[in-house]
């Protein structure tokens, strides 16, 4: 069952999707389209979800279930996945990969590949104060606190690439 995003309470499970580059308006009214048609018939266990979805930047599309009266099951989260695959086909873009990072250079959104995000950071392109994506969030109570859109050192990107020591340009 869709309802609106701003109705999920703070403990809806999330999951985040990063499309390779922004949606032109065409590319999101499909991509809208399609997932709200998915959502309002999504079910676990013949149970109908109470779930929605936000897209942001034209990049970055959310969906969000509350568990409170029926939560995702293994198979259910494989059926969303499957639909985004089917639209990825159609939009001739990626929009299930988590491996690349995302980050802001100025007011433009990057995505490059983790060797490539280590090698920028190596260069010192990329910092602590580089403000990242943290698609791995889980729950909206994060995404609604500021959680998702932070500086480096205030995501697992620290942990994975500004706590190993700096090669020595040469």
């Amino acid at each position: 069952m869709l309802i609106e995003f701003s109705q999920l309470p703070p403990d809806a499970r999330v999951w985040i999707f990063a499309a390779e580059r922004p949606l032109t308006e065409g590319e999101q009214r499909l991509l809208l389209s399609a997932v709200d048609s998915f959502l309002d018939s999504w079910k676990a266990h013949g149970e109908p979800l109470s779930a929605s979805r936000d897209l942001r930047y034209g990049q970055f599309l959310f969906v969000a279930v509350d568990e409170s009266t029926a939560g995702a099951s293994g198979c259910s989260i494989d059926a969303m996945v499957r639909v985004l695959s089917d639209l990825e086909r159609q939009l001739g873009l990626s929009l299930t990969d988590h491996g690349p990072v995302l980050y802001r250079r100025g007011s433009q959104v990057e995505r490059v590949s983790r060797p490539d995000f280590a090698r920028l950071v190596r260069e010192g392109v990329v910092s602590s104060d580089t403000i990242v994506f943290d698609n791995t969030l889980t729950r909206l109570a994060d995404v609604q606190a500021g959680r998702w859109e932070v500086p480096a050192r205030d995501s697992w990107h620290a942990r994975a690439f500004l706590s190993r020591p700096v090669a020595a340009h040469s």
